[in-house]
């Protein structure tokens, strides 16, 4: 057998060293994987799949190149085409910016592929985001993670990386103050027009605008100790002291230019990478104690394992199988609303129903927990100058982000739209929504849900995208709604359309309300 062999559906290596390896597609770095780790064996076969989010790409001819980190040996080196499309492998974003695969398997924008003028924009950038801490809010945050480790290994950005990270360490030791002090850093860097994100209840985002038409994203983490374990967003936990290791803060270089860090940084590296921290590893996964990742989640943000694989679904070329205009379900829903009625559309995606329902005069507030998809709905409002059309983030699992919409929607009457929703929410989730609607449909609005479901006897298709939605069963949903105290007045199930619209077998569609007190 060869020594490789490259495919559409990913690598086979024949005695491939146990260390990570790097792909080139022609000259543009594209993933990291550890042979064994990141795929299955068969003596000395190593069969490594190619990411999920990269196979759409996969469509032409390149140069692949798997190659040690530094290039001491070199699995495979060769011209491949994959599938019948032509022309050269086009690995890019819509600008043509190259992507890279990151850590966890999202598409990203590696610093390898950066110009120098761009980098330096965000060295300022980050600068500038440790001032305003420091200054405005009190803090001495530090670089962590890919920053801090190319700043200790090699005195630079590493080619892999793609963000800037900072963390600061706090005081408090209870999960509600450490809460209210990351909103009070929010508030504070929102007050000077920054794009700040939520990201949970202790960590934020910043995103900085660069010269290239990119925005950078420096995330703000924060740290702290509760009950003896050290905890540092980013789902970090263990044994780490803060006070021997961490502070007083000191100083590293990073292109040239002093940066605050951890007292003792090489400390801090074996902390979240481990003892070969100083081996380059741009695969690498975190080992932590699931115990404390199980607190971070239940103390500030619920479970959003699926986030990901959702945002890769809208991003190019996924996302450029959504069809643009209204689905069948918006134009079944939208007479029964009344005139000028408002809406919120929950899990909005690529915004197709939101932005048609507000053509139709109907303010809209589209909500989804994919930041990319929110980006994409932002980008259309702009460019569409659509005011009716408002965007917030909600994660369903997340019941503090619940219930912050329960006060204004009951001020601000509007219906509540989801379609193929239902079918991608975990237990919590579902409990969530149906919470929220008996808590604000109380002045004569509906429920409208449209999703793939279930029919007693006959095995159905699963529905797209795969592994993302599920079937679910009507009369169970109804008994749940009922459990929340309210009505299903309508339920329907027929021949529909899933998330591409295209054919499923099996579609309901539900309107539900919930009686006046």
């Amino acid at each position: 057998m060869a020594r490789s062999e490259i495919s559409e559906q990913g690598l086979v290596l024949v005695e491939a060293p146990a260390v990570p390896l790097l792909v080139h597609f022609d000259t543009q770095y594209v993933w990291s994987f550890t042979p064994g780790r990141d795929g299955t064996t068969d003596g000395d076969v190593f069969r490594i799949p190619w990411p999920h989010a990269m196979r759409p790409f996969l469509s032409g001819t390149t140069r692949v190149r798997v190659a040690t980190y530094d290039d001491d040996l070199v699995l495979h080196d060769d011209e491949v085409t994959f599938g019948a499309g032509g022309g050269r492998v086009a690995f890019v974003d819509e600008q043509g910016a190259p992507y890279s695969i990151d850590k966890v398997g999202h598409l990203t924008h590696a610093f390898e592929e950066t110009a120098d003028d761009v980098k330096r924009e965000l060295l300022e950038a980050t600068h500038t985001v440790l001032r305003e801490l420091r200054e405005r809010c009190g803090l001495d945050a530090y670089l962590c993670y890919g920053a801090l480790l190319g700043a200790v290994r090699q005195g630079t950005m590493l080619g892999h990386d793609s963000d800037i990270d900072l963390c600061y360490y706090t005081g408090h030791t209870a999960p509600a103050d450490i809460i209210a002090e990351s909103y009070r850093i929010q508030r504070a860097l929102r007050s000077l027009d920054w794009r700040v994100l939520r990201m949970s209840g202790g960590d934020i985002k910043v995103f900085w605008p660069l010269s290239d038409g990119r925005e950078a994203h420096i995330d703000i983490f924060s740290a702290f100790t509760i009950d003896g374990t050290f905890y540092q967003f980013g789902n970090r936990n263990g044994r780490f002291d803060a006070g021997e290791h961490l502070l007083p803060l000191g100083t590293v270089t990073l292109e040239g230019e002093e940066f605050p860090a951890p007292k003792h940084p090489e400390e801090m590296l074996s902390f979240i990478y481990g003892p070969n921290w100083r081996v380059p590893d741009p695969g690498f996964r975190y080992q932590d104690d699931p115990r404390g990742t199980r607190r971070l989640d239940g103390w500030f943000r619920g479970f959003r394992t699926e986030v990901p694989a959702w945002s890769n679904v809208f991003k190019a070329p996924m996302l450029d199988r959504v069809p643009t205009g209204p689905s069948s379900f918006a134009r079944w829903v939208e007479p029964q609303l009344g005139e000028g009625a408002k809406v919120v559309d929950v899990g909005a995606g690529t915004g197709r129903d939101a932005f048609w329902l507000a053509a139709q005069g109907h303010p809209v507030l589209a909500t989804d927990f994919s930041l990319t998809a929110l980006s994409h709905i932002r980008q259309l409002r702009d460019a569409r100058d659509e005011g009716r059309v408002s965007i917030e983030m909600l994660v369903l699992n997340e019941t503090r982000r619940v219930m912050s919409l329960v006060a204004p929607l009951a001020r601000d009457p509007h219906h509540l739209y989801a379609r193929g929703l239902v079918g991608s929410l975990d237990e919590q989730a579902r409990d969530n929504l149906l919470r929220l609607a008996g808590a604000v449909l109380r002045r004569g609005q509906s429920l409208f849900l449209e999703f793939s479901a279930t029919v007693p006897g006959i095995d159905l298709p699963l529905p797209e995208p795969t592994g993302l939605t599920r079937r679910f069963d009507p009369d169970w949903l109804r008994k749940e709604i009922e459990r929340h105290g309210g009505v299903v007045e309508f339920v329907e199930i027929g021949p529909g359309t899933d998330m591409f619209d295209q054919p499923d077998p099996a579609v309901a569609r539900m309107r539900a309300v919930w009686p006046h007190p």
